[in-house]
């Protein structure tokens, strides 16, 4: 009889709010089995600046924005774990994230060993940066600095490629200045349907530079990313500014296999919003699923409308496809859930790695963080 052994971590969370406009969160991570400390284990909120590891006694610390953030921790050997948290958290002293030893079944080797492309980086490199970083001019100035961690997998029965990786994908951006430490669950590619998808949890830091005129050219290409970007759009859906921020909404319905545009008076009264004043969480509930969102301010990069010649030219067009009668959470900080349940087509979809801001951007900071930060 086959014995497996599952070793357990418990990371212990404890969150304060210390002002209207930042929160803190401290914790400890253990390991499940021996209940000792687990030194340097990283702790970070996804899609953040905000990151950290834990010291000799397992501690950490992060200080946050108010909003909302998935709450990252990896330790090498241990499945990563996500665990949604927000300033209204900050009444909840006794929250445990349960961390697994990583396992992997004998037929997922064999499977693995088999469908994996010894040259991959060779064969399907350009494509992956492609889909991953995308094609934008940010693209161009995006870098990943460690390659040899990614691992390419192509399965010939079903026509897809599946792209993983041994540790944080890691890239500098110097058209945005951030280094990112991307931590990759999966890339896969259906070339039948020529669809696909990646998940992953990134960690951004800022690159430094003692050039004034550097750093100038930095906020503005940020700014530009910010401009028409999803995180723009929910940040302003959530604030009821989209008319003054450049954006337009309108439902696509079906009939017939036809589609037909309707055009919307009331924004707000058409997406069902609601406010709950004590957790300041915003839920909107769009009366049609397909949902067209429209960005006046800046016309589609050159080499987007160049490869969608039917596209708009004029203005920004994506679209937001979620299921029907089903409800989008937005935080104050832009951040929204469930993420899963929601797909992007159109201009957005455009978009990847390398213009991606984090969600403690914002085109006028706000007021700086204590110190103890990442």
């Amino acid at each position: 009889m086959k014995t497996t052994f599952v070793f357990l971590a418990f990371l212990f969370f404890s969150i304060t709010a210390i002002s209207q406009t930042n929160f803190i969160i401290t914790g400890k991570v253990i390991d499940g089995v021996t209940k000792s400390p687990m030194q340097a284990a990283s702790v970070f909120a996804q899609n953040t600046t905000n990151g950290t590891a834990t010291d000799v006694n397992g501690n950490f610390t992060l200080r946050l924005l108010s909003g909302g953030y998935n709450v990252v921790v990896t330790f090498t050997g241990y499945e990563t774990v996500s665990r949604r948290i927000s300033t209204s958290d900050a009444t909840d002293q006794n929250i445990v994230i349960e961390l697994k030893q990583k396992e992997m079944a004998m037929e997922d080797v064999v499977v693995k060993a088999s469908n994996e492309v010894k040259d991959g980086w060779e064969k399907y490199g350009d494509f992956f940066i492609e889909n991953f970083l995308g094609k934008t001019a940010n693209s161009k100035a995006c870098t990943i600095t460690n390659k040899e961690v990614l691992k390419f997998y192509f399965y010939k029965k079903r026509n897809r490629l599946k792209v993983l990786a041994t540790s944080p994908i890691e890239m500098e951006n110097r058209a945005l200045g951030y280094k990112l430490k991307y931590t990759l669950d999966s890339f896969t590619h259906e070339y039948g349907t020529q669809s696909g998808i990646y998940t992953g949890y990134p960690l951004f830091e800022e690159m430094q530079s003692g050039d004034e005129s550097q750093k100038a050219a930095w906020q503005a290409n940020r700014l530009k990313a910010y401009k028409g970007s999803m995180l723009h759009f929910m940040r302003s859906v959530y604030n009821k500014k989209l008319k003054e921020e450049g954006f337009e909404i309108q439902f696509v319905a079906k009939r017939n296999d036809l589609e037909t545009v309707i055009r919307l008076t009331d924004f707000y009264g058409a997406l069902n919003y609601d406010k709950d004043d004590s957790t300041q969480l915003v839920n909107i509930v769009p009366n049609q699923p397909d949902m067209a969102v429209l960005y006046s301010k800046e016309k589609p990069d050159p080499d987007y409308s160049a490869a969608n010649e039917d596209a708009p030219k004029d203005f920004e067009l994506s679209v937001i496809t979620i299921t029907a009668d089903e409800s989008i959470a937005i935080e104050q900080n832009g951040y929204f859930f469930d993420q899963n349940d929601i797909t992007i087509t159109g201009y957005w979809s455009w978009d990847k790695i390398a213009d991606m801001v984090p969600y403690d951007f914002y085109p006028s900071p706000p007021a700086p963080l204590a110190s103890g930060g990442f």
